[in-house]
């Protein structure tokens, strides 16, 4: 793939950019080194400070950049200017508490004297240099998540976007060196996908986090694996969104719709597959589908636009397969199924998908497997919470899920069963500084955000003083 913003409203070609070539690769390798060896004694403080610059920045810059992200990846021109939003609150927060959370750890009096020592603490320490392979669906969010609590540990990192929104990926660094980041501390490495295996094998490069697709995750985790460099992976999901009869099932069709179409559809935690009881699913599938149809699909440039264009033809045209082969196995298409018509000014010729609800799934479908990266929801009808977890845990997925219920035995059982990184009761999935995020299965494995985070890139030094230690 060309590194190249290209307009996915329209196909049109913006702006193609020169990959690095091997000097200037290793120009910056050096530099990310060097910077990790002083980086690392900086005090939280200074760190904080630089932070704190880098989220006043981007609050200037919200307008500017949000236009830089929906024309490289089309996401509507409101969910951009959150995405801003949202990082730069990510940075205060990791710069509030970044000290806090990685503050040494004192095991207790009596465990200290057992272990034989007269001291003992746990001391966390960064890794060195960070490699960053990043995906194009949250362009901003998905770095800011690495990077805030990265380079707060004393990590520098090094960032491999994607190749389709090069313009995001550059403002990035610029933004870390305008807040006055040594040289060094974060860059971006415009390579294609075959570059990151060598530099991932360098010895400069001390770990690895990658959110994205399965295949592509594989292959990082097999280099780091190979060369035993530590990963944090977030891959695929197709989450559950189980609606059982003691909901609100008003509420709960309505925040379908924005759970199924955030982010044009293409989000991992996106509620995907839609798991309603029998005795409210003709309520639910009526709201949801109404909902669904209502959605203002167009140019995202435009305020008032739902749905803008997938990112890629191909993400279309997969999305496309996926619907076809489900109706071509009988499920029932609700709304939707195809490309809008009518929309004019040359959006023709973009990437778009009108939301769709397919109804009536069974296991012989792909988009039952499969994850549908795009405005597409499949509706099941389940007799009992029984059928309702089988088919929520019958995936090889499992990033985060959804339920809606008033009931805590029901609320118990799902927190204990479903086989995800997140329960989010009476509400939907999304992501917070302070919570947790990850998954299990072929979703991935390790944790962003929160406390767990900041200490995936830490090495946990158990610091053990003996008798004598104290002497003056």
């Amino acid at each position: 793939m060309p590194i190249a913003t290209v307009n996915p409203a329209n196909g049109e070609t913006l702006e193609t950019f020169d990959a690095l070539g091997e000097e200037e690769t290793e120009r910056r390798l050096a530099a990310a080194h060097a910077a990790s060896l002083s980086h690392r004694t900086t005090p939280f403080a200074e760190r904080a400070a630089l932070l704190n610059r880098a989220a006043d920045l981007l609050d200037a810059d919200q307008d500017d950049i949000a236009r830089t992200m929906t024309l490289e990846m089309g996401k509507p021109l409101a969910a951009a200017r959150a995405e801003a939003a949202k990082c730069a609150k990510a940075m205060r927060w990791y710069a509030d508490r970044a000290e806090g959370l990685l503050a040494d750890e004192h095991p207790s009096d009596d465990d200290v004297r057992d272990s034989g020592a007269v001291r003992a603490r746990v001391h966390y320490r960064p890794l060195g240099v960070v490699l960053a392979v990043m995906p194009w669906n949250f362009p901003l969010w998905q770095v800011v998540r690495f990077a805030a609590p990265a380079l707060m540990a004393g990590n520098v990192g090094l960032l491999k976007h994607a190749s389709n929104v090069p313009r995001t990926a550059l403002y990035l660094e610029d933004l870390f060196r305008r807040a006055g980041f040594p040289e060094g501390c974060f860059q971006t490495l415009l390579v294609g996908s075959a570059a990151v295996e060598a530099i991932l094998r360098d010895d400069r490069v001390a770990a690895a986090t990658l959110t994205g697709s399965e295949p592509a995750g594989r292959s990082v985790a097999s280099t780091a694996g190979d060369t035993i460099k530590k990963t944090v992976l977030e891959l695929g999901g197709s989450d559950p969104y189980v609606v059982l009869p003691s909901a609100d099932v008003a509420k709960a069709a309505g925040t379908a719709v924005t759970a199924r179409t955030q982010n044009n559809g293409q989000s991992c935690i996106a509620a995907k597959r839609f798991i309603v009881h029998t005795d409210v699913y003709d309520e639910f599938a009526a709201r949801f589908t109404e909902g669904m149809r209502a959605l203002k699909v167009g140019d995202p440039l435009e305020e008032g636009t739902d749905i803008g264009p997938l990112a890629s033809e191909q993400g279309r045209t997969d999305l496309e397969e996926l619907v076809d082969d489900a109706r071509a196995r009988g499920a029932e298409v609700l709304c939707g199924g195809g490309r809008p018509e009518g929309l004019g000014g040359g959006l023709e010729n973009g990437w778009f998908y009108a939301p769709t609800v397919l109804a009536g799934i069974t296991s012989e479908m792909r988009v039952h497997r499969e994850e549908t990266f795009g405005p597409v929801a499949t509706l099941y009808r389940v007799a009992d919470l029984d059928e309702a977890l089988s088919i929520a845990n019958d995936s090889p997925f499992g990033l985060s899920s959804n339920v809606w219920t008033r009931d805590h035995a029901e609320m118990d059982r799902c927190v204990t069963e479903l086989a995800a990184g997140g329960v989010f009761f009476n509400g939907m999935t999304a992501s917070h500084p302070a919570l947790p995020f990850g998954g299990v299965k072929r979703s991935g494995y390790g944790r962003e955000l929160a406390g767990h985070g900041i200490r995936e890139f830490c090495n946990v030094t158990t610091v053990w003083y003996g008798p004598g230690s104290d002497d003056a």
